[in-house]
């Protein structure tokens, strides 16, 4: 772990001014809101999937459309990592309130293109240049969001609650979730197939839009944290291009492959649960998706309660040390969980089961803010955390849906999405036990639970 991480950063040459109260929860509470409106934008795409492939990429079989529609929903994630790094030193240079307005705006310009967009009928071969495009401003958009808003509450939270406000921004990706699959289920229950195709689709990108004021009172609002206007009085390196990449990459790199341990497993779980699980039930199991939807619906609702509980947990206990036991329970619980849908497909049977992956992903996800910001030091915080979480993201999660629908389709089996999660959870296990980084953070959290221990035995039984 670095050892100017944000949980152990020693104090600058001067000391930094506090956040006021007032301006404490403005940041926190617009970062928050700033996510969760993002996830609902990014998110709406998964759950009509098909219906976007019927409007944009026309074909031969309803496969080949949804195949292309998932397609377009994994490029969104492939251009990621190019805009985490570009925004993130943006953020890491100019501030990170200043990017994270900039990124709202294009969040909400793409997400107002695909809103609007003519379908295939319309304008042919245009249409779907129309949504890559949309779906291109997105993925830029959402690739520097994660690591500016983690980083802008984590920087803003007072010391020994940085996992505790960090988990606010998993209830806001909990919260849009559960607000984009509940509109989703209404539309689908509510409008006709033939309103559903023409217009109904669009509402939910509409009012993801909402995001570009937002960014706009972010940008006039919210003030920066106090460690990164000390970090702006600090001299800074000059290097640029390659130079900076190597560097990088010598002083940053065990972090960074530790920071992608530490994702892997809670985006591949999230991505098959929540944005194919739909497909897998209409497809696979044979259910209406509005099951599907009705549940993600239930367990995001379960989600964004108790994703503070966690974090509260997380800060007390140590996220390291919470992390192995919880990956390795969730990766032996996936098969026989898988199994018990499979078996006897029902609505019930269905709903039990992504209740069980919720409190899963609860365990899991909640530190993941806290986590990987404390992995980076200031002066390379917003840039570390968008290169390895959206790699990890990309990889593991967006890639997901189509990477299993692929697979399914080539052995057949059912249970593809199981052993995926299996796989995703060894190599999780896997780069956060084998870094120094991730050694170091778990052998800290050890040191801080040991200390705490000391000193509640010290206060209980004080010393004659």
């Amino acid at each position: 772990m670095n050892p100017d991480s944000v949980a152990d950063a020693p104090s600058p040459s001067s000391p930094a001014r506090s956040l006021t109260p007032r301006e404490m929860r403005r940041a926190i509470v617009t970062s928050v809101l700033g996510n969760g409106f993002e996830w609902f934008d990014f998110m709406a795409y998964a759950y009509f999937a098909k219906v976007i492939g019927q409007v944009f990429f026309p074909g031969g079989n309803s496969i080949a459309s949804l195949s292309l529609a998932l397609a377009t929903f994994a490029l969104g994630f492939v251009v990621r990592p190019f805009g985490g790094v570009l925004l993130g030193i943006y953020a890491d240079r100019a501030g990170r309130a200043r990017a994270f307005s900039l990124l709202m705006l294009m969040m909400a310009t793409g997400t107002l293109l695909l809103g609007l967009a003519p379908g295939y009928a319309t304008i042919g071969i245009a249409a779907p240049l129309l949504v890559l495009l949309a779906r291109l401003i997105q993925g830029l958009a959402i690739g520097g969001q994660f690591s500016m808003s983690a980083v802008i509450v984590v920087e803003s939270a007072p010391p020994g609650k940085k996992m505790f406000y960090g988990s606010f921004n998993m209830s806001a990706q909990a919260l849009a979730t559960l607000l984009s699959a509940g509109l989703s289920y209404l539309l689908t229950d509510h409008l006709s197939t033939a309103a559903l195709t023409s217009w109904g689709w669009r509402v939910p990108f509409l009012i993801g839009t909402l995001v570009g004021p937002l960014g706009f009172y972010i940008r006039h609002r919210v003030s920066e944290s106090p460690e990164f206007d000390a970090l702006r009085k600090l001299p800074r390196e000059k290097t640029v291009g390659l130079g900076a990449a190597r560097n990088f990459i010598d002083k940053q790199g065990d972090a960074a492959l530790c920071a992608i341990g530490v994702m892997v497993i809670g985006t591949a779980s999230s991505y098959l649960w929540n944005a194919y699980m739909p497909v897998y039930v209409e497809r696979q199991l044979h259910l209406p998706m509005k099951w599907a939807l009705f549940g993600t619906f239930v367990a995001s609702s379960l989600n964004f309660v108790l994703f503070p509980f966690a974090g509260k947990l997380v800060d007390r206990i140590g996220a390291y040390r919470l992390f192995y036991p919880v990956v390795i329970t969730w990766a032996v619980c996936t098969l026989p969980l898988f199994w018990f849908i499979v078996s006897a497909p029902s609505a019930g049977r269905l709903l039990t089961a992504q209740i069980v992956a919720a409190l899963f992903q609860v365990a899991i996800a909640a530190g993941h803010p806290g986590m990987l910001a404390t992995l980076f030091p200031a002066h390379a915080r917003t840039t570390g955390v968008a290169l390895s979480y959206n790699l990890a993201v990309t990889l593991f999660g967006g890639m997901a849906p189509l990477t299993v629908t692929l697979l399914t389709q080539q052995t057949g089996s059912r249970f593809v999405p199981a052993f995926y999660v299996i796989a995703a959870a060894l190599i999780s296990l896997a780069l956060v036990r084998f870094t120094r980084t991730g050694q170091a953070a778990l052998a800290a959290d050890r040191a801080r639970r040991a200390e705490r221990v000391k000193t509640t035995s010290l206060t209980a039984f004080p010393a004659d």
